[in-house]
């Protein structure tokens, strides 16, 4: 059994966890600006298409003094109507653009409700200030929903039947007043205007001293670590944005989206690659320059670190011949593809900005293919790492980096008997301990024979598995380490349909070849859960003994949001002295990176399996929500936290699993008065 003795922090490992909480929180933050934008890039693209097309001097303009930011063009051809001298260009870029991002964040925050008290806010800063209200937006509409949430947990529950609506509206629209009043006259004038004063100064003195190329050292490293959109669409868009509206377009819209670099790079290893980078290099090649998926090449920096000094290089001399040729963007290119960067770039600007994105790829080529020809290792396995890396800090799967690796969203085929089945899950802790008794149970319940299942953490994944279950965000990262086995994903640990396909199919796999797929002897069926069985057997009545206690339930939770609810499930074990209070932060991480709702109203919020250090000894926690908790838009009434330092919680578990497969022990919970009944459900 693992020691359940937390492990000693020296000063190294502390300084580095705290490096990459840091990073962590910077691209947390960075995502969630990015966020605000990249749901409305439509209505950027819409505008810059608008802008090419009708302006003054656009492109079907046909010799006129207007266009449709004025009503003259309409007026030569006719048939069109009025416009009334408002134009189109400037209103949207002045209200439609900054009034989405505003609703964008109030609903990030607080849902629909959120998004119009966002909306109202972010009005007050576009009529209180003379430029466009990016800026604004970004920060009226998320404080728009995050107040309003506030506000309405004060009368939660307090409101007498009949007046909700009453109340919730006029609150809203009370709110909304009082924010668009501070947006108009506080933070639009006092602050935002400042800031994007103070921040267009430092543009123009880049550009002026010509030292614009040198954010490409700041730029380049920052996108490898999933930094980029945070940086294009949280930072540069609205700065070039602004700058669009008064020069007609923007060189801000080419520092990150410059397709060049990545080109380059990966050209140099379809030349000076080797093993798997190079096989893979030129449909990574095609995804990132047409289909404009950078991060299809950020494995393959992370592979070999010393490139960055390619791609940094590459950056700048992209930068460099757009400054040289003054050349830019209408509106943002996104995604970074070469049709929507000439799609944006207006006529003036296009030798400039082809020549920038064959100088940036060329430098690029030739730094690192230089390189790649110095190094002598081995790129395959590197690049498997890598990608995984990759994963871990985007804290999700990434469609493209599966294309790197080969590494199948479905796995190998099932070509064969089955003998072995493993379900994978991050920890190895819960999610997978659920879903294993769950396939295991179905599969005895078929008659299938000769089976064993059995849950595993990734990282202890082997290549000698025949079939591997794993929740559908971590199917990349599993199948790198089984390429061998048949994958199959779920997104409902209690009552994914994939448990039915995958007995399906061992109907037929594992059929005797003298037998139907359904003729195996029922008495037999009980050796495929055999270890399980017995384990479950000589505990019976006592499964729960040490690891859930009656002073780790609670009836009555308190908290109203899947954060709190695992903050507060976290508490209860912090407080049972089963882990250290680092572990509810590794809680959230988890659940930030793969779901642990495992369905029919139940949650197992745990920690990652670099957490298990933090965890003392065994222990499980059991709270009710009688309102339930929002889960990622799923209804979660029962939240089980779990810390596992050995295999002993894993057949409580396996009990907890039957109870939440059958609807009259879910009621009985749900009706339970005393920690006593609960346990004896859960034990039964």
């Amino acid at each position: 059994m693992a020691s359940t003795a937390a492990q000693p922090r020296t000063p190294d490992s502390g300084r580095a966890t705290e490096r990459a909480s840091a990073r962590v929180h910077v691209q947390k933050f960075g995502t969630f600006l990015s966020n605000m934008v990249m749901p409305n890039i439509g209505a950027f693209i819409a505008w810059g298409l608008i802008t090419a097309l009708f302006i003054k001097s656009g492109w079907l303009n046909m010799g006129g003094s207007g266009g449709l930011a004025d009503d003259s063009w309409v007026a030569q051809i006719g048939g069109w109507g009025k416009f009334d001298g408002k134009g189109i260009v400037g209103p949207m870029i002045t209200y439609l653009l900054p009034i989405l991002i505003g609703y964008t964040g109030g609903k990030m925050v607080y849902e629909t409700r959120g998004g119009v008290v966002g909306a109202i806010a972010t009005m007050g800063v576009i009529s209180g200030t003379s430029i466009p209200m990016f800026m604004g937006a970004m920060v009226m509409g998320p404080l728009g929903g995050w107040t309003m949430k506030k506000i309405d947990s004060i009368w939660d529950g307090k409101i007498k039947p009949g007046f909700e609506m009453l109340v919730n509206n006029f609150s809203a629209g009370i709110w909304g007043l009082i924010l668009a009043c501070a947006g108009f006259f506080i933070v639009g004038p006092k602050l935002i205007m400042p800031f994007a004063d103070v921040a267009g100064n430092v543009v123009k003195t880049l550009v002026n001293n010509g030292l614009l190329p040198l954010t490409s050292v700041f730029i380049e490293p920052a996108k490898i670590l999933f930094l980029n959109n945070a940086i294009n669409h949280g930072v540069l868009t609205p700065l070039g944005t602004n700058q669009s509206l008064t020069d007609g377009k923007s060189i801000l819209f080419l520092l990150e989206a410059n397709p060049g670099p990545g080109l380059g790079l990966l050209l140099a290893f379809m030349v000076a690659g080797k093993g798997m980078a190079r096989a893979s290099a030129p449909g990574a090649a095609l995804i990132h320059f047409v289909g404009g998926i950078h991060e299809i090449y950020f494995p393959y920096v992370l592979a070999k670190p010393r490139l960055i000094a390619a791609m940094i290089l590459g950056g700048m001399t992209g930068v460099f011949t757009n400054v040289l040729f003054g050349s830019g963007l209408r509106a943002p290119a996104a995604p970074g593809s070469i049709l929507a960067v000439l799609a944006q770039t207006p006529g003036p600007s296009l030798v400039g900005v082809i020549l920038s994105v064959v100088l940036s790829a060329t430098v690029t080529f030739l730094v690192a293919a230089f390189l790649l020809r110095m190094d002598k290792s081995d790129d395959a396995g590197d690049l498997s790492a890598a990608t995984a890396s990759m994963e871990a800090m985007k804290g999700k799967k990434s469609v493209a980096s599966a294309a790197l690796t080969g590494a199948a969203a479905g796995g190998a085929a099932l070509t064969g008997p089955v003998r072995s089945i493993v379900f994978a899950c991050d920890a190895g802790m819960g999610s997978s301990a659920m879903g294993a008794s769950v396939l295991r149970r179905k599969i005895q319940d078929a008659g299938i024979t000769g089976v064993t299942v059995v849950n595993k953490a990734i990282s202890n994944l082997t290549d000698d598995v025949d079939l591997l279950v794993t929740h559908q965000d971590l199917a990349t990262r599993a199948a790198q380490r089984t390429p061998s086995a048949a994958l199959y994903t779920v997104d409902n640990f209690m009552a994914s349909p994939t448990y039915d396909q995958i007995v399906a199919d061992l109907q037929v796999s594992n059929a005797p070849s003298d037998a139907s797929p359904t003729s195996a002897p029922a008495a037999a069926a009980t050796a495929v859960a055999a270890p399980a069985a017995a384990v479950a057997t000589a505990a019976a009545g006592q499964a729960t003994d040490g690891i859930l206690t009656e002073d780790l339930v609670r009836l009555s939770g308190r908290a109203s949001s899947r954060d709190d609810a695992i903050r507060e499930v976290g508490a209860m074990l912090v407080g049972s002295g089963a882990v250290d209070a680092s572990y509810v932060d590794s809680m959230l991480e988890r659940e930030r990176s793969v779901s642990t709702y495992m369905g029919n109203q139940l949650a197992i919020p745990h920690g990652t399996n670099e957490a298990k250090a933090a965890i003392h000894r065994t222990a499980m926690a059991f709270i009710r929500y009688p309102n339930g908790i929002d889960w990622n838009g799923k209804p979660a009434t029962f939240v089980i936290g779990i810390a596992g330092a050995g295999d002993d919680h894993l057949t409580l578990l396996s009990g907890v699993a039957k109870v939440f497969l059958d609807k009259g022990q879910i009621a009985a919970l749900t009706d339970a008065t005393t920690p006593q009944q609960v346990l004896a459900i859960l034990n039964r």
